[in-house]
Order: structure tokens, then sequence, then C-alpha cells
């Protein structure tokens, strides 16, 4: 028996994307050289990053204890951003839909389709922060402008991956009933729907979760929400009610978080 054939399969290794050792050593020392050159002209100072620690340990120190005396102000904008959350997911799904379906390129003439992937490419151009600054300079401060800056992010991203699930789906039962004669709206009710359904619900309730942390977010720049008291207590100097304003997010983000899990592993 033969060794030489063992010894060569013990050898083997996967190729690597590099191709080589020295091309994978010349793209490390790459990088390295980027980050040292990249700290370089972003002009780090040391003094300044060891006073913003000693100013941390001031801050932390007057945040504590958390300061919950002014609870009707915690519970208002709780429910507000658990309001603006709810509404956005719900106002994104309603445009999302309509032109998830125009973006799948196996159910849209051409021309349809690149307009509605164009809208789902601009949608996600912008980060939810610039469209809210949008929206507060046009419709003022509040919650009306966290509505509109997360129905904005939740319709980008649900059409986007229900175009995606379209055209991974069977287009055997598409087919099939376009072949009796099937309409347009038929063909989604009977033979689209029931093959994507189960993942977008399970997206709908990550979309939901995600727009309950970012409802917290948004209100920095005063668009409505548990965020835009979070701001107004940083801007007075206000630590211990502010500690308490993150205490309220974090319970409110983790009971999110659970309650999306439960409904996910439900599904399954």
């Amino acid at each position: 028996m033969s060794t030489t054939g063992s010894a060569a399969e013990c050898d083997w290794r996967p190729p690597t994307i590099f191709g080589s050792y020295r091309l994978r050593t010349a793209f490390l020392l790459a990088v390295v050289l980027y980050l040292v050159w990249s700290l370089g002209t972003l002009e780090f100072n040391s003094q300044r990053v060891l006073r913003g620690f000693f100013r941390a340990g001031d801050i932390f120190a007057r945040m504590w204890p958390p300061d919950f005396s002014r609870s009707q102000l915690l519970i208002n904008g709780m429910l507000e951003s658990i309001q603006i959350a709810i509404i956005s997911t719900v106002l994104g799904l309603f445009i999302a839909v309509p032109i998830g379906v125009c973006a799948a390129r196996n159910l849209a003439p051409r021309p349809i389709y690149l307009a509605a992937r164009g809208l789902i490419v601009i949608g996600r151009t912008f980060h939810e922060l610039i469209i809210a600054i949008f929206f507060v300079k046009m419709f003022g401060f509040g919650p009306l402008a966290g509505v509109l800056t997360l129905s904005y992010g939740s319709f980008s991203f649900v059409a986007k991956m229900l175009a995606e699930d379209i055209e991974n789906m069977k287009m055997g039962p598409v087919e099939a009933l376009r072949a009796t004669g099937a309409g347009f709206c038929q063909v989604i009710w009977f033979a689209v729907l029931p093959q994507v359904l189960v993942r977008q619900i399970g997206i709908l309730i990550y979309r939901l979760d995600s727009n309950l942390r970012h409802s917290t977010i948004i209100g920095v720049v005063g668009a409505g929400g548990i965020g835009q008291t979070l701001s107004a207590a940083f801007s007075k100097y206000d630590f211990d009610f502010a500690s308490a304003i993150l205490i309220c997010i974090a319970v409110l983000v983790a009971m999110g978080e659970f309650g999306s899990d439960y409904i996910r592993r439900r599904l399954r």
C-alpha cells in the first residue's frame, strides 16, 4: 500500500481567497499599515483621551443613584416610543408590500422592476438619524417625525427582504396558476403568499423589535419618544434622571427582544 497518497491527503489544505502565502502576508501588512496611517491622520490626542476618562468617572458618579421620582415622564416617554414603533412598522409594511412585489424580477416587467429597485436603493441609502433630522425640520419636534422616519426605514428593509424571497421561491405554483388563466392578484394570493408568508412574518417581527430600539435613538434629534427625554436630561446635566431613563430603555429593549424571540420560536 502506497503512503504517498495518504501523506498528500493529510497535507492538503483548502484554497484561500488569496491564493498564496505571500499574497496573504502582503494583504495583512497593508491592513496594518492602513490602520497606523488612519490613526495618525485622525489626530488622536492621548491627553484628551485621559481627560475623557476622568470626566466619564465624574459623570458615572453623578448618575448614581438613578432618579425615578419623575415616573410619569418616564412612562409617557416609554409609551410614546412603543406607539411610534408599532405605528411605523404597520405603515412601513403597507408601503413595502406593493413595492416589494414590483421589485421581484420574476414577477414584474423590467421597467417596473427597475423603478421599484431604485426606490428601495434610495430608501436604504440614508440612515434613520439623517431622515429623522430631515423630518424634524419639516414637521417640527414630536412623534410625527419619529413615525415617518421609522416608516421610511421599515419600508425599504421589508420591501428588499420581500423581493428577495419572491425571487428565490419556486415558480411551479405560479406557472400552474397562470396556465389556468388566473389574474395577477390571484397568483400573488394563492401562489406567492403561501411560500413567503412565514418568513415575512419573522422579518416583520424583527423589524418591530428594531423599530423599538430605533425609537429610543431618533428622539435624540427631537423625533419624539423616550430618547427626546434623555436628550433633554443630558443637556440639563441631570445625570441621575438620565440614568433612570437609560435603565428604562434597557428594560424596554430587553422586553422587545424576549417578545420577538418567543414569537419567532412559536412560528417555527
